[in-house]
Parts: structure tokens; sequence; C-alpha cells
């Protein structure tokens, strides 16, 4: 059972890491369309170019390691899922090409320009598809996925889709903060209080769907001793949002980033609090759908390895390339 626990924080956490570090690279691309100025739009590009690659392996990290201690999870969700994942991964194959041509194009540049904001909507609408298809629950019947290929198709998942996508813009221009100077800096400024208002209104209205759309949910969220799990997490955002729009007022350049990803963190701890210990809910247990021990155990030691490796790279790369940018700066 602590090997079946340990990989659920391992996933966890990899999951956490990808919405933390691709989420601001795809919020740039989500708020792409309110800086037309190319010389400001090739800035943006630039403050992402080092890293936005390397933090898609969290995301390679958190499918592989569903698949090696959860194996039942990951053929219901990829059977449940497929569409919404094949278009998310549609969209970021768009959104990577996109990325290495637009620097290369000339009479093309706008084309590209509107497959990299494409892409990079259409991918973060789709995780929040797939997040919202998953806390609703997935049919489940003999161990296998017993829906339809649309039962994901309905407005709650669509609502955490439009969700995501304001998490990621506010991280995105969160960071864009901490990497530029000047007018480019002054208009990001400008961006950060309404999107965290828009953040707060998807989190409240998830918050509030969430128990009613399933009495199970709402039977689980009210009992005593999960309500007071719960409560503190509203009250920690509520104080977050405030130093948020203080931090846009004040026009910090560091602090903004930090109380965003509190904020997602915050919502996440929300989400695990919840559905805890479910690994579909409200069907499958972590324990019933785990891996035989054998195997978790076999697996959990090349983790163990490769889980520090990924940190040390992604921490250097990060150091490498901190600092401002400044105009005419250029990654190939």
């Amino acid at each position: 059972m602590n090997v079946t626990f340990a990989w659920a924080a391992i996933i966890a956490l990899g999951l956490f890491m990808y919405v933390m570090l691709d989420g601001f690279d795809l919020g740039v691309g989500l708020i792409f369309p309110f800086f037309p100025d190319e010389s400001e739009r090739d800035l943006m590009m630039h403050a992402i170019a080092p890293v936005w690659d390397g933090n898609e392996t969290w995301l390679v990290l958190g499918g592989a390691a569903l698949f090696a201690a959860f194996p039942l999870v990951y053929s219901v969700a990829l059977s449940a899922l497929y569409l919404p994942i094949i278009t998310m991964l549609v969209c970021l194959i768009f959104r990577g090409v996109s990325f290495e041509l637009r620097g290369k194009a000339d009479r093309t540049k706008n084309l590209w320009n509107v497959a990299f904001i494409g892409g990079s909507a259409g991918a973060s609408f789709f995780q929040g598809v797939i997040l919202g298809a998953y806390l609703k629950g997935i049919p489940i019947a003999n161990n296998a996925f017993a829906g339809d290929a649309f039962f994901w198709l309905e407005p709650f998942s669509l609502l955490s889709g439009l969700g995501l996508m304001a998490t990621y813009a506010l991280l995105g221009a969160c960071w864009l903060v901490i990497k530029t100077e000047g007018e480019l800096q002054r208009r990001l400024h400008l961006l950060i209080t309404p999107l965290t208002a828009l953040l707060l209104l998807f989190m409240i209205a998830v918050s509030v769907w969430t128990p009613l759309s399933d009495p199970r949910i709402a039977e689980r969220w009210f009992e005593a001793g999960m309500l007071s799990r719960l409560l503190p997490v509203p009250l920690l955002v509520a104080v977050g949002a405030w130093f948020m729009f203080s931090a846009a007022r004040k026009r910090l350049h560091v602090m903004p980033f930090i109380l965003a990803l509190a904020l997602v963190l915050l919502g996440y701890i929300g989400l695990l609090v919840s559905v805890w210990p479910y690994a579909i809910p409200y069907s499958l247990t972590l324990v019933d759908a785990a891996a035989p021990r054998a195997s978790q155990t076999f697996a959990l030691a090349g983790a163990l390895v490769v889980l520090p490796v990924i940190l040390v790279y992604t921490t250097a790369g990060y150091w490498v390339f901190r600092g401002k940018l400044v105009p005419g700066t250029k990654y190939d």
C-alpha cells in the first residue's frame, strides 16, 4: 500500500509540475492576440524558447508513471478520453511546429502566429476538458470503459476547459512580467488583474457545480471530516487573490508569478482532497487500480533515479536562462 501511495504522489507531482511549467508557456500563446506588434511577439516567444519543450517532459512522465503503476486507470482513461487526448496532442504538434517555423518565416509569419495561438488554446482547452470529465467520473463496467465516445462532451467539462485556459493565461502573463520590462511589462501588469478575477470566477463556478452535479460528491464534500479539510482552501485562495491584486497594482516583478502558482496549487490541493482515495472518481480506488506490488516496486526503483535527473536538468535550464530579456535577444 505504501508503494501505491508513493506512485500516486509521484503522478500528482508530475501533473502539478506540468501545469506549473507548461502552463505558463501555453499561456503565452493564449495572450498573444493582446499584443499584435511583431517585435513584442518575438520577445514573448524568446521568453519561453529555451524551456518550452523541456516543460513537456512532465506530461510524458505522468503518462508513463500512470501506465507503470496504475495500468487499469491508464486503459480506462485512454479509452474514455481518446478523442480529447488526441485533439490535445495534435494541438501541441501544431504549436511546436509553429514555434520553430515562425521565427524563420516572412510571408507566412501571420499563418504561424495563428497556428501558435490556436495550438496553445486548443491544448489548454482540451486539457481542461479531460480534467472535467475525470472529475465527473468515468463510467466503468467489468474494469473497462462503459460509456460512449462523446461522454466527455458536457457543460461541466467545457467549463473546466475554459477555466484551465484562464489559469494558463494568468501564468503566462505573470511569467512574461518576470522576463520583460518597459512598456510591454506595463501592459502585461494590466492583464494580471482581469485574468485573476476571471480565474476566481471559474474556481467558484467549478467549486459550486462539482457537488451539485452528483449526489455522491455532495455527500463526500459535506462530511464533517472532509469539510474541515477543505475549508482552509477557499480562505487561502481569497488571501492569495488579495495579494495578487496588490502585487499587480504595485507593479511587482516576481511576486505575481509566485502568487499565481500558489492559487493553482491551492486549487490542485482542493481537487486532490476531493477525489482521495479514488484513482477514478468515484468508481475505482488507488488500491484497487494498482499494478502488482512487484511491478510497482521495480518501476519505482527506476523512477527514483529518473525523477531527480529531470528535476536537476529542469532547474539548470531555468538557472542558465534566468534574468530579463533584452530587445533583440534570440534563442535558436
